[in-house]
């Protein structure tokens, strides 16, 4: 079983070789690794080359071209990938362990009626990466949690690809919460089955999109709001607040 692993980068060379050797390391070799870079002006492209050079057994695709944001990268990748599981490593993230997909592709084996796989998330410190700032804790999955704000974290997520064709791809109208809409429109289907692999998959670096300001952080919230009135879930602004607050005790689950 082949995994598509996406990967977008845009003058990412202070953290992408963290990221690709996450990925490169894996115990579980089926990967089809596609890298959508943006028209880097820095050393990112010479760092993934590298990479390249040295995984001669890995198989790498490099998309370098200017594009309209994160987004428009990451559908990129899913109209190229050609494995049969699809996921993702932000360039600021890597894998938790090299074991990692070879634990998420097991539960795919076991289970062939498993529509997508998802599991915990370290936030880590931007400079010590030993250091975990909190612990985005997921559990079993149930649809009525969506309106109580809850959501696993999108990095975590590995989907079948035909989920792709049957939801679509991520919404460019939305800057910072098309993954949030995106999952949201997956999450909701009744028809389909998410498994919940108590592991941390993803050690993902403070200072994201999202949340790298006050003003990113009012913008994330007017999208998600957006998100949530157009998937109808729920009482949008309660489960806004609801998803909001959740936030806080992640900074006291460090394990």
């Amino acid at each position: 079983m082949k995994i598509s692993i996406i990967t977008a980068t845009f003058n990412s060379e202070r953290t992408i070789e963290s990221c690709l050797n996450s990925v490169s390391q894996q115990t579980y070799s089926n990967i089809e690794y596609l890298i959508i870079d943006g028209g880097s002006s820095d050393n990112t492209i010479e760092k993934i080359n590298d990479l390249a050079q040295k995984n001669s057994g890995l198989e790498i695709r490099i998309v370098s071209e200017p594009d309209k944001g994160i987004y428009d990268a990451l559908n990129k990748g899913v109209s190229l990938a050609t494995g049969s599981i699809i996921g993702f490593v932000h360039s600021d993230d890597f894998l938790a362990n090299n074991d990692v997909l070879a634990s998420v592709l097991e539960q795919f084996r076991k289970d062939m009626t498993i529509d997508g796989v998802y599991g915990d998330l370290h936030y880590i410190d931007k400079i010590n990466n030993e250091k975990i700032i909190r612990l985005w804790k997921s559990c079993d999955f149930n649809s009525s949690l969506l309106k109580s704000g809850w959501m696993p974290a999108h990095p975590t997520l590995f989907l079948r690809k035909e989920i792709y064709a049957k939801h679509g791809q991520f919404d460019l109208s939305y800057e910072i919460a098309a993954d949030y809409d995106f999952m949201l429109r997956v999450l909701k289907d009744k028809v389909l089955y998410f498994k919940y692999l108590p592991i941390v998959i993803t050690k993902m670096r403070v200072g994201g999109a999202s949340n790298m300001s006050f003003k990113n952080i009012i913008n994330k919230s007017k999208e998600d709001y957006r998100a949530i009135k157009e998937n109808q879930i729920g009482l949008p602004i309660s489960v806004l607040i609801q998803k909001n607050l959740s936030k806080v005790s992640q900074f006291f689950k460090k394990k």
